[in-house]
């Protein structure tokens, strides 16, 4: 137990240094940023599905199952994306590496306790347009860019009324600092070229709350049936707000000149919704054997804003996402044949972001695939995600996507009383 306990403390302090960037999708630029966190590993490889739920696998998608894990759990996860970003005739790639979740959870009788940290949202983009004045005959370059992201640190608790039924929820408390910059270039046949500079800060912070109940029943002596839903209600995020403008001009020899003292400009500061959120779920399956479900989520983007002003080309509206997903172990006892022990899953999501760019809404597609490798009580998961989201109708920009998710669950007793010392 103290070695576990070392390892977590030693992995905590890391988050220290943990980096921002851990987005390049440029949707980021929009509302809250691109929502990070979307089950552990093993959820994720089923098409984000948060239905399973039994005494070793750690779902924090739904509080209510804490109650189910009946050995001591902690879960770590990361995921490296590989992007490619496309318009119409040009494309660039990105690569991103970020931590899912730090998380631990402990049986206690009929209760359940988890505690960790994962990140909610991140922004991280950059976007450059460029234009001609026949007027003074110069060319002009936008360049906007962004990073940062929501924190969220929870603490829930969940509580088996019965054997079929568990009721949990979750205290969420949400931090991030994002900053965000806007530089706009005048080329002209000077050695000095005059450039505007704005920067903006946003230091967010709020408190949230979702609620779960889990409903678990056996339908004849093979076929269980689990259903689950969760309500995450609306909450209210403080975005500090913060602007300084420049004008700047970079020397072709010398690098960027400061020609003019910089100013801060007073921005109010802005109230911003985590919309509400409903989801349902039911799936039925034989206990260590194979399972099969379905999940649809609802929630109110109609009521997402920008950071510091409405984009007068983008809009929200309310989202909806559907998830399928499963999976099938050989045969989960078999001391001859390793891989006969391996959980095998797979799944597909769509999701309709919420998010509306010149007319057309952001959609996200999503193939996903894995493996639950055993290693005594604790679990392995690996997992991987082919996806697409976004197009490039409107002269917008499709991402194409491919994930690679790692999951740690490491189960033990940890507070079991010895019998002999």
């Amino acid at each position: 137990m103290i070695k576990k306990l070392i390892v977590f403390a030693s992995i905590l302090f890391s988050i220290v240094s943990w980096s921002q960037e851990n987005t390049a999708s440029p949707y980021s630029y929009y509302g809250l940023g691109e929502i990070k966190f979307k089950g552990t590993e093993d959820a994720r490889s089923m098409g984000g599905i948060g239905i399973v739920a039994d005494s070793i696998h750690f779902n924090l998608l739904n509080p209510a199952s804490y109650s189910k894990i009946k050995f001591s759990t902690f879960a770590i996860g990361s995921t490296s994306t590989f992007s490619t970003f496309e318009t119409n005739g040009n494309s660039e790639k990105a690569k991103r590496t970020n931590l899912n979740y730090l998380a631990v959870g402990l049986p206690i009788k009929k209760f359940g306790v988890s505690f960790g940290l994962m990140p909610y949202s991140a922004v991280g983009y950059k976007i450059e347009s460029n234009s001609h004045n026949d007027a003074d005959n110069s060319d002009r370059t936008k360049i906007s860019t962004g990073n940062g992201n929501i924190n969220r640190l929870f603490i829930g608790s969940s509580y088996a009324i019965n054997k079929k039924l568990s009721f949990g929820f979750n205290i969420n408390y949400n931090f991030g600092v994002v900053e965000t910059e806007f530089i706009e270039t005048i080329y002209a046949p000077v050695e000095l070229q005059l450039r505007t500079r704005e920067r903006n800060n946003s230091n967010i912070n709020g408190f949230s709350f979702n609620t779960g109940v889990y409903y678990s029943r056996n339908l004849n002596q093979k076929l269980k049936l689990n259903s689950s839903f969760v309500y995450s209600p609306e909450a209210t995020l403080v975005s500090e707000n913060s602007r300084n403008i420049a004008t700047i001009f970079y020397n072709i020899y010398g690098g960027e000149i400061i020609s003019l003292p910089t100013q801060d400009i007073p921005v109010e500061d802005q109230k911003m919704k985590i919309p509400a959120k409903y989801t349902f779920g039911s799936g039925i399956g034989m206990d260590k054997k194979w399972f099969l479900g379905a999940e649809i989520s609802f929630q109110e983007n109609s009521k997402l804003r920008n950071r510091f002003k409405d984009i007068s080309n983008a809009t929200f509206e309310n989202s909806t996402r559907i998830s399928l997903g499963g999976y099938f172990v050989p045969k989960h006892d078999s001391f001859s044949n390793y891989f006969s022990r391996v959980i095998y899953r797979a799944g597909f999501r769509y999701e309709n972001t919420g998010l509306v760019i010149r007319n057309e809404s952001i959609n996200d597609y999503g193939m996903t695939f894995g493996i639950g490798l055993p290693v005594g009580l604790s679990k392995i998961n690996l997992g991987f995600e082919i996806g697409k989201k976004g197009t490039t109708s409107q002269g917008l920009v499709q991402e194409n996507y491919f994930n690679l998710n790692i999951g740690l669950s490491l189960n033990d007793l940890w507070f079991r009383k010895r019998e002999i010392n």
